[in-house]
């Protein structure tokens, strides 16, 4: 399991095939029950929800860490704020 910092993993949500704007909602509901600094891993499809998603995150206040493009679709860092 990947290690963020000393004391959390780093929490995942597989939204692949789930389409907009459901994968932003539930990537917001997964949000609000994680603290302020943790760390999620969110798998998105390529095109709409790779274009929506971390738009909407950032627009929440939350820092997009990164995002890769694996296997055909985006894997997204975000740090909750």
């Amino acid at each position: 399991m990947i290690k963020q910092g000393a004391s959390q993993p780093l929490q995942r949500i597989d939204l692949l095939g789930v389409k907009c704007p459901f994968n932003y909602v539930k990537t917001k509901l997964k949000l609000e029950t994680m603290s302020s600094g943790d760390s999620l891993e969110v798998l998105l499809d390529l095109g709409e929800p790779e274009k929506n998603v971390p738009r909407s995150i950032k627009n929440d206040g939350h820092e997009v860490l990164s995002m890769e493009k694996i296997n055909g679709h985006l894997k997204v860092i975000v740090k909750k704020a």
